[in-house]
C-alpha cells in the first residue's frame, strides 16, 4: 500500500458536478474547513461529459425539479463575474432553444409547455404561421407547433464553467488529487473508506459520487445497484457556404425526429440520439460513425432547413451520456441506507447544464441534512431501489 489518508468528504468525479458540489461544500458553514478532497481520474479533464458536452441549457422539460434545476444554473451563468470574480469564462449565449412537434406530437409539447408555465419559465408557444414568420429559415413542413425560449435558453462552455468552480473550490480549501477509485470499504451502514489504483486508502466521512457515465461502476465497488451507464452520442461539426444571416442567429433547435442544431461560431454543430433499439456500447470515443450523420441526421436536417441541403461535416466528436436506464432523469440524494454515500448522477444528457444547481443541492444536504434551495426528494435513491421511474419525457 502507498500510504493511507483522511478526508471528512471524498467527491468522485471533478466534472461540472463535482466541482460545484465541492465549491458549495467548502462555503457552506457546517462544511467550511472540513478536509474535503476532489478526487479525478482524467488530468486532461478531456475525456468526460463536460467536456464533450454541447453545453446547451433550457428550461423546457416536463419534470419541474429538472427545470428549477436549470433556472438555478441560469441564474448562476447570469451571475457569473459576481460570483466568482471578473476573470471568470462562462461563454453564455442567451440565443433560445425551439422545440419542434408534429400533430402527433403537439399533445405531448403543449403538456410539457403547461408544466414549464407554472415554473415560470419563459416559453412561447407558436403555430406554423408564427414560426414561419420568425424563422424564415425553417420549413414548417408536417409541424403543428414549436416551443420557443427566446430568454433563459442558450448555450455555455461547459469546461469553462467546470474549471471556474474547480479553480474556486481549491482556492476556498478543497485539495485536488488525480486517480481512480478501484475499491471501496463498506460497512453495513456507512462508507469506511476508498483505495485508489495506486493503492492508496482514503478514509472518509462521506462519498459523493458524480463520476458521471461511470457511476454505475463505482457504486458497483460499495455493492451498490445504480443504473447509470455510458451511452455514446456524436457531434457533428457542419460547414453551409449559403447562409442567411437569420439562420446564424438560430436558437438551438430541435426536430420532431430528434435532431438538433445550433450555430457555433462561422459553423454548426449538430446530433441526435439514437433510438433505444439502436443504442451504442460505450466504447472508443475515438471511433466517430459518420454513417449516422448521413442517414439519421442530414437528411431531417435538409428537409427542415432547406439551406442544409448541401453541407461539408468539417469535424466530429464523440461523448458519453450519463445514462439512467430507468427514467432518464438525474439520481440526486443520500443512499437511505448507507447513511453516508451521496449520489449526484445519472442527468441522460442534461449534466452541463444542471451540474451548478445539483452541486449545489448535494452540499445543501450533506452541510444541513436536507435539500433548501430546490426540493430534490423526488430524485433520490429510494425510486431506484423501488423500481419506481421518474420519467423526463423532453430528453434530447
Amino acid at each position: 500500500m502507498s500510504g493511507g489518508r483522511a478526508a471528512d468528504i471524498v467527491i468522485a468525479g471533478a466534472g461540472i458536478v463535482g466541482s460545484a458540489a465541492a465549491y458549495f461544500l467548502a462555503r457552506q458553514p457546517a462544511t467550511a474547513g472540513k478536509r474535503i478532497l476532489l478526487i479525478e481520474r482524467d488530468k486532461s479533464f478531456g475525456q468526460g461529459s463536460t467536456a464533450r458536452s454541447a453545453g446547451g441549457l433550457r428550461q423546457q422539460f416536463s419534470t419541474p425539479e429538472n427545470i428549477a434545476l436549470s433556472q438555478a444554473t441560469l441564474a448562476m451563468l447570469r451571475e457569473g463575474s459576481a460570483l466568482f470574480g471578473p476573470d471568470a469564462e462562462i461563454g453564455f449565449r442567451e440565443q433560445g432553444y425551439l422545440v419542434l412537434a408534429t400533430p402527433e406530437g403537439e399533445p405531448v409539447l403543449r403538456e410539457n409547455h403547461a408544466v414549464q408555465t407554472a415554473a415560470s419559465a419563459p416559453i412561447s408557444m407558436l403555430d406554423p404561421t408564427a414560426l414561419a414568420s420568425t424563422f424564415p429559415w425553417l420549413s414548417t413542413d408536417g409541424l403543428a407547433a414549436g416551443a420557443f425560449g427566446a430568454t433563459g435558453e442558450g448555450w455555455f462552455d461547459p469546461p469553462s464553467v467546470a474549471n471556474v468552480f474547480r479553480k474556486a473550490a481549491r482556492e476556498n480549501g478543497v485539495e485536488l488529487i488525480y486517480g481512480e477509485i478501484t475499491g471501496i470499504a463498506r460497512e453495513p451502514t456507512h462508507i469506511a473508506s476508498v483505495t485508489l489504483s495506486d493503492d492508496t486508502r482514503i478514509e472518509t466521512g462521506a462519498l459523493v459520487i458524480t463520476v458521471g457515465a461511470w457511476s454505475g461502476a463505482v457504486a458497483a465497488l460499495a455493492g451498490v445497484a445504480l443504473p447509470v451507464e455510458p451511452r455514446k452520442r456524436y457531434i457533428f461539426v457542419i460547414d453551409c457556404r449559403d447562409v442567411p444571416d437569420s439562420l446564424r442567429d438560430a436558437p438551438l433547435t430541435v426536430d420532431p425526429g430528434g435532431v438538433w442544431f445550433r450555430p457555433e461560431g462561422r459553423f454548426f454543430i449538430c446530433g441526435k440520439s439514437p433510438d433505444e433499439t439502436s443504442e451504442q456500447p460505450g466504447g472508443d470515443l475515438s471511433d466517430i460513425d459518420h454513417a449516422f450523420f448521413e442517414t439519421e441526421i442530414w437528411p431531417a436536417l435538409a428537409a427542415r432547413v432547406p439551406a442544409f441541403e448541401s453541407v461539408r461535416v468539417v469535424n466530429a466528436w464523440a461523448g458519453f451520456y450519463d445514462y439512467n436506464t430507468l427514467d432518464q432523469n438525474a439520481v440526486i440524494g443520500a443512499h437511505p441506507d448507507i447513511t453516508n454515500l451521496y449520489f449526484a448522477t445519472g442527468f441522460s444528457g442534461h449534466g452541463a447544464q444542471q451540474g451548478p444547481a445539483a452541486g449545489r443541492a448535494i452540499a445543501e444536504l450533506i452541510a444541513d441534512g436536507r435539500f433548501t434551495s430546490i426540493d430534490l426528494t423526488r430524485f433520490g435513491y429510494r425510486r431506484i431501489a423501488e423500481n419506481r421511474p421518474l420519467r423526463e419525457r423532453n430528453v434530447i
